[in-house]
């Protein structure tokens, strides 16, 4: 979404790198270039005008004139000024001091608010919760029922007592359903609102009397990422008219520019809370601002992966695969843990979006966009062809067994000859950095690894001189040296006679130097 920001910024940076010092005509350039960016973008007017004023009077200050690399400095002001439009801190939710906490879900219609209702009551069942969604859009044909299939689908408990399709009191819903989750023990209510395709008296009634009766602990407002400045104007009304206390934002994986994204938290006052990036029920998540304006200048969103990561591979598993890895040159790590591996990777989501969460990526970012996905799918169905003993040894992959497995996984003979090869490789590399030993090929880095084994080898190498094959040159070589050590016993270094210790004196030359 934030593609063409990322792309103007980063050009326009590049354009400061190299010069030890900013004069004014550089900065009014670049606040010039940020400016259209931004607009570009989709950003809103006044949030444009506040941003430009507070960069251009922070690069005019001592942090930037003062600075060793100017052009660092303003990127770093411009990343701590896109964290404060975005909201700056991570806004957490409040949960109540007795259960249950109520959270209503408010906006228009077909800005999520269902389907959220559904990724929120898994998110907040993976946080150790007990979610119960509540079906409060009785107006949208079949929302109840898309409700039940969502809620099913996250594994969370629903309440729909009514059909709806035009059918029910939506107020009467709401309130009974804090009774239902009391006696039920759910310690969270998510109610999913009606929502219209405009602002209007009725839209703003019902929520209002909704949240009267209910009393929600937290109200979010939900928005559409891709509707663009109308998001803006929508929020305002919202807030006016029934007030929220966070937003969240859905469809954040679209290709629209995004700028309403940028400009909600600004304008409203209200921080951005949550962020949808997919249609899958487990793509979403806590909105960090931070992390969004890193990934907008491509410094990439490491904290994030590292969270990912850590979700999907379980520390005792990674310690079993590392002692794979180091012991006996990584013989033990098979392709079932290669598969393994893979097949865990894949559960943290696209190869692509893992890639562009990487800092720098953005220069790269077509490549990234055009990975093929299947490939990884191929690659496990060419190992699962394989008998037990093949991915255990693959060292006994003949013609004729690669010729069996290739049929097995419909591909041709040559991938699964690949597929060996570069699994050969990965262990190998892996394997020396299991063991310490840096990247292979590397020169040896101080707390890197990999200098040791190099040192070894360059003292075995300087052990001896040679000695040549030729008895006449080989005697010669001999008596040069037995005169060496003969010299070497009777006179000192450099050939000069032997001194006694006690009465050794500095040459009369030195001692002018040595007062």
């Amino acid at each position: 979404m934030f593609d063409t920001l990322s792309d103007r910024l980063a050009a326009t940076f590049k354009n400061l790198r190299g010069k030890g010092r900013l004069s004014e005509a550089d900065i009014d350039a670049t606040a010039r270039e940020i400016r259209i960016a931004l607009l570009e973008a989709d950003v809103a007017l006044p949030v444009v005008r506040a941003f430009i004023a507070n960069v251009k009077e922070r690069a005019r200050g001592a942090e930037v004139s003062q600075a060793l690399n100017p052009a660092q400095q303003v990127v770093k002001i411009v990343n701590e000024e896109l964290v404060s439009i975005l909201g700056g801190e991570t806004r957490r939710l409040r949960f109540a001091k007795t259960a249950p906490t109520v959270i209503m879900l408010a906006g228009l219609q077909g800005a999520g608010k269902t389907t959220l209702a559904g990724k929120l009551g898994l998110w907040l069942k993976g946080q150790g919760h007990s979610p119960l969604l509540v079906a409060c859009d009785l107006q949208r044909p079949n929302a109840v029922n898309q409700l039940s299939v969502v809620a099913d689908r996250a594994g969370v408990a629903v309440y729909a007592p009514e059909p709806g399709n035009g059918v029910g009191d939506p107020v009467q819903v709401a309130k009974d359903s804090i009774e239902y989750a009391r006696s039920k023990q759910y310690d969270v209510v998510v109610v999913d609102t009606a929502g219209r395709l405009g602002i209007d008296q009725e839209l703003m009634q019902q929520a209002a009397d909704i949240r009267d009766a209910v009393s929600p602990d937290e109200i979010l407002f939900v928005v559409d990422a891709m509707i663009g400045q109308d998001a803006v104007n929508t929020a305002e009304a919202f807030r006016d008219g029934v007030g929220f206390d966070g937003v969240v934002l859905s469809k954040l994986d679209g290709d629209a520019r995004g700028g309403a994204a940028l400009s909600i938290a600004h304008v409203t006052g209200k921080q951005i809370m949550f962020a949808s990036n997919g249609e899958k029920l487990d793509e979403f998540d806590a909105f960090h601002p931070d992390r969004m304006a890193s990934r907008i200048l491509d410094m990439g969103d490491l904290l994030t992966l590292i969270e990912q990561a850590e979700k999907t591979f379980s520390q005792e598993e990674a310690a079993k695969m590392a002692s794979k890895l180091a012991s006996s040159k990584g013989k033990d790590f098979t392709l079932d843990d290669f598969l393994a591996q893979m097949e865990q990777v894949r559960k943290m989501g696209s190869i692509s979006k893992l890639l562009g969460m990487l800092p720098g990526m953005g220069q790269i970012k077509d490549q990234i966009n055009n990975i093929d996905e299947r490939d990884v799918d191929r690659t496990a169905a060419i190992i699962k062809s394989m008998t037990p003993k093949e991915r255990a040894e693959p060292t006994i992959i003949n013609g004729s067994r690669r010729a069996r497995i290739a049929k097995g996984s419909g591909v041709e003979v040559s991938a699964v000859k690949n597929l060996v090869e570069r699994f050969f490789e990965a262990r190998k590399m892996m394997s020396k950095m299991a063991q310490g030993g840096g990247m292979p090929g590397m020169p040896g880095m101080p707390g890197m690894g990999g200098g040791a084994g190099r040192q070894k080898k360059q003292v075995k190498q300087a052990k001896g001189k040679r000695k040549s094959g030729n008895p006449m040159k080989r005697k010669a070589e001999e008596q040069a040296a037995a005169a060496r050590r003969e010299q070497a016993a009777q006179g000192g270094a450099f050939g000069l006679p032997a001194q006694d210790d006690k009465n050794f004196e500095l040459p009369d030359e030195f001692k002018k130097f040595m007062g």
